[in-house]
Formats: structure tokens, sequence, C-alpha cells
């Protein structure tokens, strides 16, 4: 079930949820908007990646400041400026922006979930969908954060349980 304002709010006041930075008015009905971090990966344009579960990212990729323009079709990895900790009853589901998806900007290609339990800051699978350029910049709300309470109680403990860019 997702949480809405309220209870978010409720669940950051008990201090089962924490958001560093909180910023309240990032805070909509029933989900949080995240900001873009002052960093983002790209990708080197040689080279073929063969994939597989210890094919690292970072071998591929190298750090850039903001601001960015990001070309068509091109794909960047970003991450947000707040860290997220999860208790071990809910987890959360990424979303991009509607005003920004109409540009053709997405925030994640397929790893939009966040498991229960996590504490780190999430990493975004950037990319252009559209025919124009756009322009990335630090502080960005890039994406919203919904929360959605779980049956039961379980802890993330993967490869990413305290990822960075």
């Amino acid at each position: 079930m997702v949480l809405t304002r309220d209870v978010i709010l409720k669940e950051i006041r008990n201090k089962k949820v924490k958001v560093t930075p909180f910023n309240k008015a990032n805070l909509g009905p029933a989900s949080l908007d995240l900001t873009l971090d002052n960093e983002i990966r790209i990708f080197h344009k040689n080279g073929t990646i063969t994939v597989n579960e210890n094919t690292d990212y970072k071998k591929f990729t190298r750090k850039v400041k903001l601001p960015y323009t990001l070309k068509p079709k091109e794909l960047v990895l970003g991450i947000t400026k707040e860290k997220i900790q999860l208790p071990n009853n809910i987890c959360g589901h990424l979303q991009g922006r509607s005003r920004f998806s109409r540009l053709g900007l997405m925030v994640h290609m397929t790893a939009s979930f966040i498991q229960p339990g996590i504490d780190n800051k999430q990493v975004l699978e950037i990319m252009n969908g559209g025919e124009l350029p756009l322009k990335l910049t630090s502080g960005l709300k890039i994406c919203q954060l919904l929360f959605d309470r779980c049956e039961g109680k379980a802890t993330y403990k993967g490869k990413f349980k305290k990822q960075e860019l």
C-alpha cells in the first residue's frame, strides 16, 4: 500500500524513515521529490562491455561535474543528493516526474525498486529518449520516491547496500 504525505511525515518524525537532507517542500500527496547531486558518470564511447554478474560499471565510465548536456539517446548514471534509510517493513519505488518525461527524460532504465532496510543514496540510470539535448543541473528535482508498506519484514544485504556513484 502506497504511503500518503501524512503517513510519510509520521514515519520521518518517528525516525523510522530517514531522508538526509530532508526538505518538507519536496513532499507531495504520496511521494517525495529527490534531487540530483553534483556529479554524474558518463560512459566511454569505445569498446564492448561483456555483461555478467561481475561487470563493474565504473570501469566503463568516468565522473564529471554538473551541469552536463545530455545528448539524445545518451545514458548516464546520476545519484540523488538525498540518502534514504528505510526500515525493514517499508520499500520504495523511484518514478520519473511527468514534467520531465514529456521532454524525453528517463530517470531509471529498469532499477526503480528500493529494497526494505536500505541505507544509501539512489543511483539513477538517466537517459534522454527525446530528440533535443537536455541540460542537467545539480539540485534538479529529477525524480520522485513512492513509499510502500511491506507485508512481513526484510532487509537488503546485496552488492549495492552502500552504493555510491
